[in-house]
């Protein structure tokens, strides 16, 4: 990407620049942000280019979230992208935004380990450690790894002696590759529900869907109108006003899919966002689960031999197995000794706030909002520049 070397530490706060960690939508967001306000913004990517993440999803993947809405500040997504961006649509836009705003960008770089300078460190407020034994003075840091970082893979019993083929969703790029085989998918989240429906559209024998807890569902868009913009309209309300709202909205848009397998939840869609778990937008799975081409099973409970080990306590045998299980956030090598992640592994403050007992560290792209996550991250993003330009003037 843009090979530039690291900049030395300097004597003077001043010169310090900010490091941003990290080269996908929420660090590039951020730097823009703090160069518009005059503040030198130096993005650390361990990766040989920007938007590594992206580059690595599965092929069939689009936006949820519209075009217009999920523009990074300062530069326009293309009206040639269409009203739902694709995967490559998006790595272009993110080579682009580092060219038209003149980001200072530095490849191959992974930061390892962050901790509070002391007086001798030249007035910098932070010290990073990094790969090639560099040791770098910030004057501020933004942390902007990504949500989706380390595959999570459970503990199943008996997953290391199975004999059929295993993979975690972030090795899977296209169902054409297991075009007649018996696949099944673990875990009912947006990219779960993809996968199965990519499955099906790549010619797989058969498609199984493993669901633990009955996903909410709703459309990517409702005659015209995207979900995205009512999840605007209603995100600060009341979460029971918002639930009640959903369900409604879902029983005059979606069928009723009990007898799938797919029952409605029990909780509230909003109550859901709360606690991190995002509501599948439908891109297919609807009409192949009402179809029969997707068979919706019990969740997994562990693996014997050839067999996987089902919830209701039955036993299937597919040829691969899927894994859409998730990610860790992956923060602990590099600040857990700060005290700054909560139990689930994520910061305890988030865009302008920083840590009460770490000033100067600002987070983003740690949280998973129904209005659209690149428009919070750009939100995030002015909020933060902001932040760090007043904290630079007193």
């Amino acid at each position: 990407m843009l090979e530039k070397p690291v900049p030395q530490d300097s004597r003077s706060r001043a010169q310090h620049p900010v490091y941003v960690i990290g080269g996908g939508p929420g660090g590039l967001a951020a730097a823009q942000a703090l160069r518009a306000r005059g503040i030198r913004a130096v993005v650390l990517e361990k990766a040989p280019r920007v938007g590594d993440s992206w580059r690595r999803h599965y092929d069939r993947l689009r936006l949820h979230t519209t075009r217009k809405r999920s523009s990074l500040p300062g530069l326009p997504m293309p009206r040639s992208f269409g009203r739902w961006p694709a995967r490559d649509d998006v790595v272009r836009y993110l080579e682009k935004y580092v060219e038209h705003h003149g980001l200072e960008v530095v490849t191959g770089v992974e930061v390892t380990r962050l901790e509070r300078a002391e007086d001798g460190d030249g007035g910098g407020a932070w010290i990073l450690h990094a790969t090639g034994g560099r040791r770098l003075t910030g004057s501020a840091v933004v942390v902007a790894t990504g949500y989706n970082h380390t595959p999570r893979v459970p503990a199943w019993p008996g997953l290391d002696g199975f004999t059929g083929t295993f993979l975690h969703a972030s090795d899977y790029r296209s169902g054409t590759a297991f075009a007649g085989r018996d696949v099944l998918v673990v875990g009912v989240g947006n990219t779960g529900a993809e996968l199965a429906v990519d499955l099906v559209e790549g010619g797989a024998a058969r498609v199984r869907l493993a669901v633990r807890t009955a996903p909410h569902i709703v459309r990517r868009s409702t005659a015209g109108w995207p979900a995205q913009n009512t999840a605007i309209l209603v995100r600060r309300l009341p979460v029971p006003v918002v639930d009640r709202l959903a369900r409604a909205m879902a029983k005059l848009s979606v069928p009723d899919l009990s007898a799938q397998g797919l029952p409605r939840p029990d909780t509230g869609l909003y109550s859901r966002v709360r606690q991190g778990a995002i509501p599948v937008q439908d891109a297919g799975l609807i009409d192949a689960v009402r179809r029969g081409r997707v068979e919706v099973v019990a969740a997994v409970d562990g693996f014997d031999g050839a067999e996987v080990l089902l919830a209701d306590g039955s036993r299937i045998t597919p040829e691969v197995v899927v894994a859409a299980t998730g990610y860790h956030r992956g923060l602990e090598g590099l600040l857990g000794h700060l005290d700054v992640l909560d139990a689930r592994g994520l910061p305890t403050a988030h865009g302008p706030r920083s840590p009460r007992n770490a000033p100067g560290l600002f987070f983003t792209g740690f949280t998973t909002p129904i209005s659209g996550t690149l428009r919070e991250l750009s939100r995030d993003a002015e909020r933060l520049a902001r932040a760090v330009s007043r904290a630079a003037t007193h």
